[in-house]
């Protein structure tokens, strides 16, 4: 079974009430991760995260090495991405590597006027 997590855009307040439904309800929710503002999800997921989940999604446990090499890229700015996406919950860490538990990321918000 294919899982996808979905990265959106809204206020804290609605991201806790769903969470509250979801327990309240002993529904299990889909896999999801709220920003409280576009800004917000562009800082934490810059255009090299991005290019690591790219890399992780759906291969199981990766080595910070490994990321660095399929991503081109020198160890220590990996290592710095990896450490900021693990802090945000993102991705997770083993004995075996670093994780992206999904096989697919979706994104979802709107551009409004202000």
């Amino acid at each position: 079974m294919m899982s996808t997590l979905t990265i959106d855009v809204r206020p804290l307040r609605d991201a806790l009430m769903d969470s509250v439904q979801a327990m309240e309800s002993a529904t299990p929710s889909e896999p999801r991760l709220s920003f409280d503002s576009p800004e917000l999800l562009w800082k934490v997921l810059t255009a090299k995260r991005w290019e690591i989940l790219k890399v992780m999604t759906g291969v199981g446990p990766l080595p910070l090495r490994e990321i660095a090499r399929r991503t081109n890229r020198d160890v220590k700015s990996v290592h710095t991405d990896v450490h900021a996406l693990l802090d945000a919950g993102i991705i997770d860490r083993d004995a075996r590597g670093f994780r992206f538990p999904y096989d697919a990321v979706h994104v979802d918000f709107f551009l409004k006027a202000g």
